[in-house]
């Protein structure tokens, strides 16, 4: 295993290097695009390579805009670090689509193969942004699942690597894409319900006993080594690597503001026209299964305040099924004259009284709490990336931008829970200003060699 992982990082270290100097190029015009990058902007007649990077849940809601003929699309690569998954995901492919497109374990085989044109990561939280900084240095667009970060130093990294690589960047959060979200949105930015001043996100869910965790060799097929990659190596235990890396601690993932909370705080963001708060705290706490393997809250309140008495709250009940709103997952905006309950089903408006005034029940078939997901809003929203990758449209649903603010509002929420400490904020930049132990948690301790770097 020593042998391997000193392949490994040395293979990143070659890998890096062949980056730098590939973008040192000159920029052309005010644009700073790298000129290897203007070079390569796609045609709307030209066929456009992608590939498939993590095949595990969300893979399969990229695959019918990718299988559409009007999007010109070929898929070349697949790439999993788990041969189960590339199996099983390349039968379902040959299935649904009619094709095979070449299995590869090593993501940056495919970053280094010039043909690629854009990749999707849809790999476990701690390596989106390392992925997508090493694609961008290659020359590719990345649609890149949520969270976009790990932590928020990663999305300061990842908006400056956008700049300097010239490529489009799309986060995962496809209600975006929403026909009727979009529609709701204007109609509260136009005054629908007057001054909009708060607004309540939520996720309920009932997950179940999580398994202790206990030593043992990776399982069959499994290279472990690769699947850490930037976090700090530790031996493999049961159950990490499918699923539950999500609640063993903070290493891989984000909890479940970095699962589920995104979507919702996204929408409530884009509602009210806010971006980074003033002030952060939560109430959270672990309050299910208290002998079991979910080492972090699975409830969690939090307030999100901000200077012009604006205000977001997230309700997180990750293991309590309780239905407080309205279905398993949405946003509430209240506003001066009414309120708008909205989610990935549709819209309602309601009077100042709480009388309906419009209801928009979606057509789209989107999943909620379900794991996996997929969809319209899905294929709508990877249209939307194929759509300004190839200059056909200069509306990008869910810019870099605006991916990196709304995962920072989870970060930060996170930080306060791991701190006890309510935070306050420099709004220009989110830095933390009252605690600088808080801030030691801006970024994250990287296994040596791993560090993402523009």
């Amino acid at each position: 295993m020593e042998e391997n992982k000193s392949n490994i990082k040395n293979t990143r270290r070659d890998f890096i290097k062949k980056s730098a100097m590939g973008a040192a190029g000159i920029t052309i015009g005010a644009m700073g695009f790298p000129a290897k990058s203007y070079a390569r902007i796609i045609g709307a007649n030209d066929r456009m390579n992608v590939a498939l990077i993590g095949l595990g849940r969300r893979y399969g809601a990229y695959l019918p805009p990718i299988g559409n003929k009007d999007n010109n699309v070929n898929l070349k690569y697949i790439c999993d670090v788990m041969d189960s998954q590339l199996e099983n995901a390349s039968e379902n492919i040959k299935k649904r689509l009619g094709i095979k497109p070449k299995p590869e374990k090593d993501m940056m085989k495919i970053f280094d193969d010039n043909e690629v044109d854009a990749v999707f990561i849809a790999t476990p939280d701690h390596w989106h942004t390392p992925a997508a900084i090493m694609a961008l240095q290659r020359g590719k667009h990345v649609y890149v699942e949520k969270p976009i970060s790990h932590n928020p130093y990663e999305g300061e990294l990842l908006v400056e690597a956008k700049k300097r690589y010239g490529k489009v960047v799309q986060m995962g959060n496809q209600q975006r894409s929403s026909i009727e979200s979009q529609e709701v949105i204007k109609a509260i930015h136009e005054g629908a319900i007057g001054n909009p001043y708060l607004a309540v996100a939520f996720y309920t869910n009932s997950r179940g006993r999580t398994p202790n965790q206990t030593v043992q060799a990776p399982p069959k097929g499994l290279d472990w080594e690769m699947w850490q990659g930037p976090a700090v190596h530790r031996e493999y235990t049961h159950d990490t690597w499918n699923y539950n890396w999500h609640w063993y601690g903070w290493n891989y993932g984000t909890a479940e503001t970095g699962n589920n909370a995104l979507h919702e705080l996204d929408i409530a963001r884009w509602a009210l026209k806010v971006g980074i708060p003033d002030e952060v705290y939560v109430e959270a706490k672990k309050q299910h299964f208290p002998d079991d393997g979910w080492e972090m809250y699975d409830t969690m309140e939090a307030t999100f305040k901000y200077g012009d008495d604006k205000i977001i709250k997230w309700d997180g009940k990750s293991r309590n099924g309780y239905v407080t709103y309205r279905g398993g997952r949405g946003t509430i905006i209240y506003g001066s004259e009414g309120s708008v309950f909205v989610n990935r089903g549709g819209y309602r408006i309601f009077d100042r009284k709480g009388k309906l005034v419009k209801d928009s029940s979606a057509a789209t078939q989107e999943a909620g709490t379900a794991l996996g997901g997929g969809g319209d809003l899905s294929t709508r929203h990877v249209n939307n990336f194929f759509d300004v990758v190839r200059g056909k449209s200069t509306k990008q649903s869910s810019p870099v931008e605006e991916g990196v603010t709304s995962t920072l509002l989870c970060h930060l929420a996170n930080i306060s829970y791991r701190m006890d400490s309510k935070l306050r904020l420099n709004r220009t930049n989110g830095h933390i200003m009252n605690n600088n132990q808080a801030m030691q948690l801006w970024r994250r301790e990287y296994e040596s060699g791993w560090e993402p770097k523009i």
